[in-house]
């Protein structure tokens, strides 16, 4: 299978590629990116083409593309290459806003080529276990959630509003709703949320807190955060606790790991042990475009984003908003 990647923006990128070269019956056809050091970097690191015209790029060979630009870039990305008949992996979230995620659905559909949403969360060994007990019927009646997404400032285009559309609550509120909406088979219906920015200088939000409902009264809180400084341990975290009737059980993503101590600047780190959520995510996405059928679909990205975007509409008017 031809694969292409559409810009090295987002740090993912790095870690698809990674995969990609992992799958012996897959090929890196190719790598779009505007930004020509970077794209001649990565070309070079995967030993690949390297396209500085999207047209040019679309114009190749292959079955699928991922895209990792800038959150503002995805839409345009999906749309040329949903006209170009290529099937698309896109990071999250899936736009920046509901008009231009329904808009990348719909062309998508209407080209008949899967659009799949990055949330490799839903491949972690914990949280699956998790929802392998909950399908089993061992929590009885969910009755609510706890989740958290706190990580380190990314920095670079993440904190200009123009290009991200957003800072940690759209960045860290999407996978948690995702694990969420995927265990309990419900949508949300509103959103109360507390939105600023409390950790760094900075003229985006860096962090949120908020209280969802879903439809049948399920409650949920959520932590979403840029609240990690650069020498913390670890990157950060991604943990959720489901209170069920029979019984509670809490994860997080990243808690697999090894305390390592070292002499120098750094001296705790955590060393991770635990499987490659974004390998799974990738071995997943080249079965889909076999099958033609997404596993995480457009869709699943909307209602995320819907969820995230109502967060900052909460604080602003400091009143609940439904959906």
């Amino acid at each position: 299978m031809k694969i292409g990647m559409m810009s090295f923006a987002h740090m993912h990128a790095y870690s698809y590629a990674d995969g990609l070269m992992k799958l012996s019956d897959v090929e890196l056809v190719g790598i779009f990116d505007d930004d020509k050091v970077r794209g001649k970097e990565a070309a070079k690191k995967y030993q690949t083409e390297h396209f500085s015209e999207q047209s040019d790029f679309l114009k190749e060979e292959m079955d699928a593309v991922i895209v990792c630009s800038e959150n503002i870039r995805h839409k345009e990305m999906v749309l040329n290459a949903a006209e170009a008949q290529k099937h698309i992996l896109c990071e999250k979230p899936i736009a920046t806003t509901i008009k231009d995620a329904k808009e990348m659905i719909h062309v998508c559909d209407k080209n008949d080529v899967i659009l799949q949403i990055a949330f490799p969360v839903r491949f972690s060994s914990p949280i699956q276990q998790l929802k392998q007990l909950i399908d089993n019927g061992e929590l009885g009646e969910i009755v609510a959630f706890r989740t958290t997404n706190r990580g380190q400032n990314p920095g670079s285009w993440f904190i200009d509003p123009v290009q991200s559309g957003g800072g940690a609550v759209l960045d860290h509120t999407v996978h948690m709703v995702d694990i969420m909406r995927w265990y309990l088979g419900k949508e949300i219906t509103s959103v109360q949320a507390y939105v600023d920015s409390y950790f760094h200088n900075i003229d985006i939000d860096d962090a949120g807190i908020m209280t969802l409902v879903f439809d049948g009264g399920v409650i949920a809180s959520h932590d979403s955060s840029w609240s990690r400084f650069t020498e913390y341990p670890v990157w950060g975290d991604a943990t959720i606790e489901v209170i069920g009737t029979k019984q509670t059980v809490k994860v997080d993503a990243f808690k697999e790991h090894l305390r390592l101590f070292t002499s120098g600047e750094k001296s705790l780190t955590h060393e991770f042990y635990g499987n490659d959520m974004d390998f799974g995510l990738i071995r997943d996405f080249i079965e889909c475009v076999k099958e033609k059928q997404s596993s995480i679909t457009g869709y699943d990205g909307l209602k995320s984003l819907e969820v995230a975007l109502a967060a900052y509409q909460s604080s602003e008017q400091k009143k609940t908003i439904k959906l």
